[in-house]
């Protein structure tokens, strides 16, 4: 089975747990083919926490989740030095970020110390531990969850660490079709019961690789670059699409022309992830909230700047 069947049928299997969210879903592995972090910023119980599941069952991957709360410690999170009676040294103890999908649940619930304690990792794969180094396992992806801002007990994520989630998504209600047959399916089963691996670590990282290898025209390169441009110009921003922004989009934009069957990226992939890849990395003037979202003014860029025509 070549990479692309094997790819269709990792969201097969991760609708058996989520339903009617296929666009959300396609997001997500593009996101973790372009291997990047995803922030799923929702209501609580739309079912992030299940799809982090489900697709750490799909994917045979290693799965830790953390419930942040404002009493969890950073140690919790890379981990922690204590003294070995029978050695005379100090032996480390490995955090809940050892693993290969962390869940970082409800993060803005946790204090900026602990925030910051997963840049580390998220950005240079590796927790510093008392001056030493470790790497962690690989392949390694965060999908954090948070609460809209404002919710009792929340508070917002810095801007630093927003910069490292390749994407934020949304999964939003339901459809009442769609809950209906949520509960059909719940009635005699739990969610996760119908959810098979379909891939090891060896073929998640081909299928890495050959979104990686997808092509990116010229043409293309300067479509993303005026549209990151056109941000940085917004005179509701303080602050638009950084170079990594640029570099995000790209790598996305190449996960999902993998997904969609092509070797090469169209206008229309950019354009799927845009908003989903930008908006949180921009940073609105005091005040601009109450007449705008940074959502729209990524759509605002998307719409005035005039795609290439790719042959």
């Amino acid at each position: 089975m070549n990479e692309r069947n094997l790819a269709s049928q990792v969201v097969t299997e991760v609708k058996k747990a989520i339903v009617g969210k296929d666009p959300v879903l396609v997001k997500v592995l593009a996101a973790i083919l372009a291997r990047g972090h995803i922030l799923l910023e929702d209501i609580p119980g739309v079912g992030k926490t299940t799809l982090a599941l489900a697709f750490a069952k799909a994917l045979n991957l290693q799965f830790s989740r953390v419930q942040f709360t404002p009493d969890v410690m950073p140690s919790d999170i890379t981990g922690f030095s204590i003294y070995n009676k029978e050695t005379g040294k100090m032996t480390y103890q490995p955090g809940a970020v050892m693993c290969n999908l962390f869940l970082a649940d409800e993060l803005n619930r946790a204090t900026s110390r602990t925030q910051s304690a997963l840049l580390e990792a998220m950005e240079e794969g590796q927790v510093t531990v008392d001056g030493v180094s470790r790497p962690v396992p690989q392949p390694f992806m965060v999908i954090a969850t948070q609460n809209p801002v404002g919710a009792s007990g929340t508070q917002k994520l810095p801007d630093s660490q927003l910069d490292r989630f390749l994407l934020r998504l949304s999964m939003g209600y339901p459809s009442p079709a769609e809950e209906l047959e949520l509960l059909r399916r719940r009635q005699y089963s739990h969610s996760m019961d119908g959810v098979a691996q379909v891939v090891d670590r060896e073929s998640l990282e081909q299928m890495r690789q050959a979104a990686g290898s997808v092509h990116v025209s010229e043409e293309i390169m300067k479509y993303i670059i005026s549209l990151v441009g056109a941000t940085r110009k917004h005179p509701q921003l303080i602050q638009g699409a950084s170079p990594r922004a640029t570099l995000a989009v790209t790598a996305v934009s190449r996960a999902v022309a993998f997904l969609r069957g092509r070797d090469y990226v169209v206008p229309e992939d950019v354009q799927t992830i845009w908003v989903d890849a930008v908006a949180h990395r921009l940073l609105m003037v005091p005040g601009a909230e109450r007449t705008t979202t940074s959502q729209e003014i990524a759509r605002t860029a998307l719409r005035s700047v005039e795609p290439p025509k790719v042959r």
